[in-house]
């Protein structure tokens, strides 16, 4: 579990001083940054993650990546179960799809805690306010750095422009269950018994069932749903749990501050998976930083190799969109079932996969630096 850095209350310290890398967000993408900028030479080089609540302390999503990214990542360790197959419910009939490559559900606390491990930067509870210029301002003081992250999620807590708030913002919205219960199947409903545009889950995980509703439009309600469903499987609505969930890339690079995660749309649409996207950027965008603090490019060159690294992948982002926006059209009539149907041949299913996989692919990450490694 993890340990808290600061205390609360009236003995809550003041939190100020440079940096030479502040991220703001200490979860998928804001590790994974800081995870980058381990073992710096000089060894003098300050990095600081700061964010409100402690790392692991707040789980939002179903928990679940490729197994290839957790294992490359070197955190294996942190996986509940590990499936082959995915099953998918249409309101007239059950398929089974043989996927190409495995997916896990794994253990939040476990994995933050795992990939915290991995870093050698500082960390601090520390809710973050806004910002001016390259000064963030947190609820316990000022923080300086010339390369400041934010992966705080979609809010984009240090963007210039007017906040997006739902339902008038590209944002899917999610809610699940997780009763203590066992499973052996990835499941997927695309029944607009539950959801009208989006589809259903439940997420097996060793000894709990991750159970929700997720919709692509934010003025359609999931809780009513998510319930009814944990109903039809016989299971308590026990240990809530929910999220927005951006489906639309956004710029990430803003007035020289570097976005991860969902503060830059790092989400895929469709699927709503976001875990992989945020692992695959951050890494990006921490390499991006340590040729900086390394001495092999500067700050402005940093930002702009980013924004190009996030731009060509834009493309396949641009794409699923459409496909989440079909499913929109087509989850409410009874095309559904057939479409489904088509998809299941083995030859599709291994082509689609590799090409979704490919989208932010395993291959990217590296193991963990060897003293860091061996440490943990």
């Amino acid at each position: 579990m993890p340990v808290r850095a600061t205390k609360r209350g009236s003995q809550r310290t003041p939190l100020s001083g440079e940096h030479d890398v502040l991220v703001c967000g200490a979860s998928f993408a804001g590790l994974a940054v800081a995870r980058e900028l381990a073992n710096l030479r000089p060894p003098a080089r300050s990095v600081l993650i700061v964010d409100r609540y402690e790392i692991g302390e707040r789980q939002t999503s179903a928990c679940a990546a490729p197994t290839e990214w957790l294992e490359r990542l070197g955190l294996k360790a942190t996986i509940r179960q590990t499936f082959g197959h995915l099953v998918v419910h249409t309101p007239t009939r059950t398929l089974r799809w043989q996927l190409p490559w495995t997916f896990s559900t794994f253990d939040y606390p476990e994995l933050c805690a795992a990939l915290y491990a991995q870093c050698d930067a500082q960390f601090e509870t520390a809710k973050v306010e806004g910002r001016s210029g390259h000064t963030v301002h947190t609820d316990r003081g000022d923080l300086t750095a010339p390369l400041v992250v934010d992966a705080l999620g979609w809010r984009r807590v240090l963007g210039g422009g007017p906040a997006i708030q739902p339902p008038n913002a590209r944002l899917s919205r999610g809610l699940e269950v997780h009763p203590p219960a066992t499973g052996e199947d990835l499941e997927l409903w695309l029944d607009p018994a539950y959801v009208r545009a989006g589809y259903s889950w439940s997420f097996p995980a060793r000894d709990e069932l991750r159970v929700g509703v997720g919709s692509f439009d934010p003025r359609d309600h999931v809780k009513e749903p998510t319930v009814r469903l944990a109903g039809d499987l016989r299971l308590p609505p026990e240990g809530y749990q929910g999220n927005w969930i951006p489906h639309q890339m956004r710029e990430p690079v803003e007035d020289g501050i570097l976005f991860v995660g969902d503060s830059a749309g790092h989400c895929l649409p469709t699927t709503a998976e976001g875990i992989r996207p945020a692992f695959y950027f951050g890494l990006a965008a921490g390499r991006e930083l340590r040729a900086v603090l390394d001495g092999r490019q500067t700050r402005e060159h940093a930002l702009a190799r980013y924004a190009a690294f996030c731009e060509e992948r834009r493309r396949a982002f641009d794409w699923l969109l459409r496909v989440q926006q079909l499913v929109g059209r087509v989850n409410p009539t009874p095309l559904m079932t057939p479409v489904v149907r088509a998809m299941t041949s083995e030859r599709f299913l291994a082509w689609s996969f590799s090409h979704y996989l490919d989208i932010a692919p395993p291959s990217y990450a590296t193991p963990p630096a060897p003293a860091l490694a061996a440490a943990a």
